[in-house]
């Protein structure tokens, strides 16, 4: 077995590694994920970005969580792997399109080196069936739903991948932590869910706190923060123009006029990893 070369990366201390089979010969698997995510034994990251699998000018990336599931999307994994591609040259331009297991997405660097840039997230979906939810109607719209010790005014909400959005007057990590395993493992959610803590502070401000479907609690989420945003827009709690702080900081969200999403952030590179050849055995 020969040794692996990583790449880490964080988008507002929502870290993942980049492990990339064009320069690996081991072949990536699930208990090498775990094993990589902990962060006690392993690298430690809130997941892993493989990739890029390059079918002609299609370029791809397979997102996995900690716990080695595989996710269909991730907002700030898709600025995270987007920079890895400008910094090794897979990609030379300002834009160009991303494909993860919810479709295609158009990512453009804002600056020369990657380090900000807009992702087109889409639209996002109400419809329970398309989060997916069971045991509602079409769709899940600021409904009383009862979580671990109370009833939470929920909405639900697909940005190519499932989230729940719960309103609070006020929220905490202590509270995301203590709720979230609960709404995550939820009998309502058959593939599982994230979920996102909201509490909107202004027509164009929300504050939102996190647990990732296969991750737990982390300090930011590209896509939860576009969920959070969208269900509170739908709910005519805030304008077209949103910014979303979380514990890691701050993501730009804007809604265009047919509800279109854009979301706008950093990247920072956090550095290369060798691993000794037989950390996998």
């Amino acid at each position: 077995m020969s040794e692996v070369i990583l790449r880490k990366y964080h988008g507002l201390g929502n870290d993942y590694l980049i492990y990339d089979p064009n320069i690996n010969a081991v072949k990536l698997q699930e208990r090498f994920v775990k094993l990589l995510c902990k962060r006690n034994i392993g690298v430690g990251a809130d997941g892993v970005l493989y990739g890029p699998l390059q079918n002609g000018s299609e370029i791809k990336v397979r997102i996995f969580n900690p716990d080695g599931s595989e996710a269909e999307k991730s907002g700030n994994g898709i600025r995270i792997f987007s920079r890895y591609l400008k910094d090794l040259g897979y990609v030379k331009g300002d834009t160009y399109e991303l494909t993860t297991h919810a479709g295609k997405t158009k990512v453009t660097f804002l600056d020369d080196e990657g380090s900000r840039m807009r992702v087109d997230m889409g639209y996002a979906e109400f419809q329970a069936q398309k989060i997916p939810a069971v045991g509602f109607g079409e769709e899940i719209m600021n409904e009383a739903i009862f979580f671990c010790d109370n009833f939470y005014n929920a909405t639900c909400v697909s940005m190519g991948n499932p989230n729940c959005v719960i309103m609070l007057e006020e929220v905490s990590p202590k509270k995301a932590m203590q709720l979230g395993p609960y709404v995550e493992n939820s009998k309502y959610f058959p593939n599982r869910t994230n979920m996102q803590l909201c509490q909107v502070l202004d027509r164009n401000n929300i504050q939102i706190e996190i647990y990732e479907r296969g991750a737990g609690y982390t300090h930011a989420s590209g896509s939860g923060a576009c969920a959070a945003a969208a269900a509170s827009h739908r709910l005519g709690l805030v304008d077209d123009t949103v910014t979303v702080h979380m514990k890691g900081g701050e993501l730009l969200i804007e809604f265009a006029q047919d509800g279109r999403i854009s979301m706008t952030g950093p990247v920072e590179y956090v550095g290369k990893i060798t691993l000794e050849e037989n950390f996998f055995a």
